[in-house]
């Protein structure tokens, strides 16, 4: 009878949880679905606007293209920021830059001949809006906290979902649907298949969008609890006394030498007068970008900390873990199209979910009880 009272509990949990958040789980939902493959999309977008880059002998250099770019976008007043190399060689390199309002404009340049292809309102791209919509519901900060607390509330979904699930009893009726059923019928059972099959899954990406959207308090419990010391970011010492600035060249030189068998994939230009380079690079072995950085002090070219993805501390690491789960990357190309579907499966334990609840309001007969049985 305990045992009932607190199922009944469960349910009810699940229930009222789900018709609150299911609208906003669905949109984010959807959004995540087209972001698992948003690399690959951007560079469709990117090549039928722009073009596509035929591959040579030989590349510019970085301080090449960047001088290209600022002393053709002089007159817009804006601030270099950083240099995107994509990791294939018929793709343009982007340059990065920032007005005063922190609006970005995103430079695309031929690598090759440094001929600039054309420009990108940062803002405006499809990638962009949908970035926000996903994690922020494009309303700043306060779509930031309530995002994080549907993924928090998401969370609780997947754990009391599979608390309830049928397949507990008996297996093979978790993995039962009755096509022929009553509507009711069919949509608790496609509920119960599609819930756990994804439930996992949907629980590890509510765990770490939640950490992400609330990082200023989960970030410092993580490396609490592992130990980890959070380091301060680096930063560069202006000197004493005039002398040459260090060139980017002889800087990635340097971050060449410390981090052998890596390829750069971004460069991040200082743009005060502590600020530093960040050279992002990636091991063969890395999805993605790569998680490995080179931070060096603007003045001297020396070396201020490196961030190794090979032998990261262990709060890093577990970081590390938490954008290849979220992502989907850890299992290649077969986990990023299973993600497409995870992203779908709101929008489906949504619309039966609700038909569940729908027809137990009006009471519409069916033969079964489902909530017993869920």
């Amino acid at each position: 009878m305990k045992t009932k009272r607190i199922r009944n509990v469960v349910f009810q949990l699940h229930r009222y949880i789900g018709l609150f958040v299911g609208l906003i789980t669905v949109v984010v939902g959807l959004t995540g679905s087209l972001l698992v493959f948003r690399q690959e999309i951007d560079r469709v977008l990117v090549r039928s606007q722009f073009g596509e880059v035929v591959p040579q002998q030989s590349l510019i250099t970085p301080t090449e293209l960047l001088e290209t770019v600022s002393t053709t976008l002089r007159d817009r007043h804006l601030i270099l920021d950083s240099l995107s190399i994509p990791l294939t060689t018929n793709a343009p390199y982007a340059v990065w830059l920032k007005s005063i309002d922190e609006k970005w404009t995103e430079v695309f340049i031929n690598p090759y001949t440094g001929v600039i292809l054309g420009t990108r309102q940062w803002e405006n791209s499809l990638y962009d809006v949908v970035y926000r919509l996903h994690y922020q519901l494009l309303a700043g900060d306060i779509g930031l906290t309530v995002v994080g607390i549907v993924a928090f509330l998401l969370l609780l979904l997947c754990i009391t979902g599979i608390i309830l699930w049928s397949g507990w009893k008996k297996l093979i009726n978790g993995f039962k649907i009755k096509w022929k059923a009553h509507p009711q019928r069919v949509s608790f059972d496609v509920h119960k298949v599609i819930g756990i099959v994804t439930a996992l899954f949907l629980a590890m990406i509510a765990f770490t969008g939640f950490c992400w959207n609330f990082a200023v308090f989960t970030q410092p419990i993580i490396y609490a609890l592992t130990q980890t010391p959070q380091l301060a970011e680096p930063t560069s010492t202006p000197p004493t006394t005039p002398k040459s600035p260090v060139t980017l060249n002889e800087v990635l030189i340097k971050a060449d030498a410390v981090l052998p068998g890596a390829v750069t994939t971004n460069i991040s230009l200082p743009s005060t007068p502590e600020g530093i380079f960040r050279i992002s690079k990636k091991f063969p072995h890395e999805k993605g970008y790569g998680r490995s950085e080179v931070y060096l002090d603007q003045y001297t070219g020396d070396i201020l900390r490196v961030r190794d993805a090979r032998a990261l501390p262990l709060a890093e690491a577990i970081l590390n873990v938490f954008a290849l789960v979220h992502h989907g990357t850890f299992g290649g190309w077969l986990t990023r199209f299973f993600y497409v579907f995870v992203g779908l499966a709101p929008t489906i334990l949504m619309v039966t979910g609700f038909v569940m609840w729908w027809s137990k309001k009006i009471k519409l007969p069916s033969k079964h009880n489902h909530e017993s049985s869920s």
